[in-house]
């Protein structure tokens, strides 16, 4: 009997991933991240119910958007993809010409009713247009493709990084640049690019990073030049992740955390909380969960059945990993300090709902590779 009611539990769980187009094994790992996430922020916040609640809406509407995207079979995105990435252009533009300051920075769009940040879109849009235009072509691609390639990632890039959002278009340069990589770019290739950027980056100090960008690196670099100003973040998460130990001082007992001596701890610094209270294997256990999403992505990868969606899927599992690598590096004192939240963890809504959204590309490109052309 216990092999028989196993057998019709498959049954329905085949059955509830066929109708939804959902990946089961990804989903798992995201409902455990989230779960574990959420009794992270509830420490984070002070024990602060409202902001756990508020968190709790965003994910309801991030995970309907995740559902969404994965029931759209992904020749509807490859067909659809070129006016996506227009679009995006369009707003960002819009951005420089109508965009809404706040905070020094001009990054919104207030349409009235709400507010939107077209950098999101774009999260997904560089991506997939990048695949879309390698796609149709023998890879892998030549140096007048990449050529090409690189002007698709780096206007978008561009137009976000002068708003300013470094943060993001490292993420969005990031995302566009995996794909080329995947297409099978050539090692002297990359080399060259690699001794570009060597070249470029004092230009890029100079003449683009604004003043606080430039702090940020002096601060990464030697985070004591100013305890109580710029250095003050990276020496505060640092004591908290150390102080945990292996074991951590338990759930809710964190002293850096709790009597706030560490900024931003329900954001951009969540990971020191956890450090802090949960210790090594706390952090060990969040690791696993990250590494079991991103290995999942790489699985469906390798699955795709044409060029786009391979590449597309390729790309979004190590845009996923830079987001995880990013926030964990910069909290721990390895990188300097972008901005960027620890994804599924951290509290925020916009981001959130775009990371969602690719996940659910992801489903779909596993669930509907059937419909695909072999």
């Amino acid at each position: 009997m216990a092999f028989l009611d196993s057998d019709i539990s498959d049954r329905r769980g085949r059955s509830f991933a066929s109708r939804f187009h959902i990946d089961l094994p990804l989903l798992a790992g995201l409902f455990v991240l989230v779960g574990y996430g959420l009794l992270i922020l509830y420490s984070a916040s002070g024990e602060d119910m409202s902001q756990l609640k508020k968190q709790f809406v965003r994910l309801t509407v991030a995970f309907g958007a995740m559902f969404f995207f994965a029931w759209i079979p992904p020749r509807i995105y490859k067909k659809w993809t070129p006016f996506i990435f227009a679009g995006g252009i369009m707003l960002l533009f819009a951005v420089i010409l109508f965009g809404q300051m706040g905070k020094g920075a001009q990054r919104w769009l207030n349409f009235g009713f709400f507010q939107f940040q077209p950098s999101e879109i774009m999260k997904l849009a560089v991506p997939m247009m990048v695949a879309w235009y390698f796609s149709e072509r023998t890879l892998p691609p030549n140096l007048r493709e990449l050529l090409i390639a690189i002007i698709i990632i780096g206007l978008p890039t561009y137009l976000i990084l002068i708003q300013p959002d470094l943060g993001t278009s490292i993420l969005i340069a990031s995302s566009g640049v995996f794909v080329i990589f995947l297409a099978g770019i050539r090692w002297r290739i990359i080399f060259s690019f690699i001794t570009l950027a060597v070249i470029y980056a004092p230009i890029h100090w100079i003449f683009v990073m604004q003043p606080y960008q430039k702090q940020r690196v002096i601060t990464f670099l030697d985070p004591e030049q100013d305890k109580l100003g710029s250095g003050y973040h990276i020496i505060q998460s640092q004591i908290a992740i150390g102080s945990g130990g292996l074991h951590g001082k338990g759930w809710l007992q964190g002293t850096q955390s709790q009597l706030e001596f560490l900024p931003e701890r329900n954001t951009d610094f969540i990971f020191a909380v956890l450090g802090e209270e949960f210790g090594f294997f706390g952090v060990m256990l969040l690791l696993a969960i990250y590494l079991w999403i991103v290995g999942r992505g790489f699985v469906i990868s390798l699955n795709a059945q044409e060029t786009y969606t391979r590449l597309l899927a390729g790309a979004i599992t190590l845009t996923f990993f830079v987001y995880v690598f990013v926030n964990i590096g910069m909290v721990t004192g390895v990188l300097p300090v972008v901005g960027l939240p620890l994804p599924l963890v951290s509290y925020g809504g916009t981001s959130m709902v775009t990371l969602m959204a690719s996940f659910g590309i992801l489903m779909g490109i596993q669930t509907h590779k059937k419909l695909l052309p072999g």
